[in-house]
């Protein structure tokens, strides 16, 4: 019977960590899929602000040479009145000219003065031919003028509609590359938790069921007591006999894992509650934390694990995993815990 109840025992254990990478898996897929969706956001927001922008400029050029098209048909109509009144009195000046002319040629005593007031008049008829010459030249201009912003309000319409067109189209790409990453990330997550799912079954396997040794999570823990003295920082011969079986196990696994998953082992160091006197080699608990979880990642190092993949990191006390002040509760707080994940 007591053979039986191990048994049941050591199934529930089998049954457990499954459950926890599974749903360790669907939490990691969810954070991505947010993140690539601020990812997106932002990218789109950056890129319809600058359409904007490039929109109102756009407009205000457009205003402006509106502007000045109606300031040159104002003038253009100016200067076609100037010219129907100078018509206006050339016409004038004709009549009058042939009528001094008749009277010339009727009178004889006023014929000097008819033909000195028939040379005054042709001397004006001819200055204001000139001036109307000069008017039509400006009228002209100012048609060249209006023609030359026709032209650029139609190529900056054409513009505008090319920028509409390139927005669309850049929205296109932003929605297919987000599809794309989250079935790549989707993928990566998938792999990883393969991985890590093999990387702990081989630890079970070769570290056995031992109390001090245990699963929480995604995290593999080691009780201090296992690796150091207490208070200290350098591995006991008995640490030193465990990190080598897992030193093995995952210089196994890097052989396995495809070199496009940037995968590190993650080496936490916590302690108690307990501060330290300070006058020993460690002044207080971040310290002793921080010098455990590299003294492990340096032991990992000597047994042939790339140190490119191995990351240390001390908490001190802050993160326990066991409220309270017993003994107990210290215990399973002094701990390293070791975490498969990405850089």
């Amino acid at each position: 019977m007591a053979l039986a109840r191990n048994r049941r025992h050591q199934r529930s254990v089998d049954y457990w960590p499954g459950f926890v990478d599974a749903l360790s898996t669907l939490l990691m897929a969810i954070m991505f899929l947010l993140t690539v969706f601020v990812v997106g956001q932002f990218i789109l927001s950056r890129e319809i602000s600058g359409r904007d922008e490039v929109l109102n400029r756009l407009n205000s050029r457009i205003n402006d040479l509106v502007q000045q098209l109606a300031l040159e048909k104002s003038g253009k109509q100016d200067l076609e009145d100037a010219v129907a009144n100078l018509q206006a009195s050339l016409s004038s000046a004709e009549t009058e000219r042939s009528r001094l002319q008749d009277l010339l040629a009727a009178g004889s005593g006023s014929s000097q003065a008819a033909e000195k007031r028939a040379g005054s008049l042709s001397q004006e008829l001819d200055d204001q031919k000139q001036v109307s010459a000069r008017a039509m030249s400006q009228v002209d201009l100012l048609n060249q003028q209006i023609a030359a912003l026709r032209s650029q309000i139609a190529a900056i319409e054409a513009a505008l509609q090319a920028s509409e067109a390139k927005d669309q189209s850049s929205q296109v790409k932003i929605a297919d590359l987000g599809r794309r990453l989250n079935v790549a990330l989707a993928q990566r997550v998938q792999e990883l938790n393969r991985y890590r799912s093999d990387f702990f079954g081989r630890l079970r396997e070769i570290l056995s069921d031992r109390d001090n040794i245990r699963i929480v999570g995604d995290r593999f823990v080691f009780q201090s007591e296992v690796l150091f003295p207490s208070g200290a920082a350098d591995l006991n011969p008995a640490g030193q006999a465990e990190m080598t079986k897992l030193a093995t196990a995952l210089v196994d696994l890097a052989k396995e894992i495809p070199p496009e998953i940037n995968w590190v082992l993650r080496v936490d160091g916590h302690t108690d509650n307990v501060p330290l006197s300070g006058n020993g080699r460690y002044p207080d608990n971040w310290a002793l934390s921080s010098a455990r979880a590299i003294a492990v990642v340096k032991f990992l190092i000597s047994q042939g694990v790339p140190a490119d993949r191995l990351v240390a990191a001390g908490f001190g006390e802050f993160q326990p995993i066991a409220p309270g002040d017993t003994p107990d509760a210290r215990a399973t707080n002094r701990r390293i815990e070791l975490k498969l994940t990405e850089k």
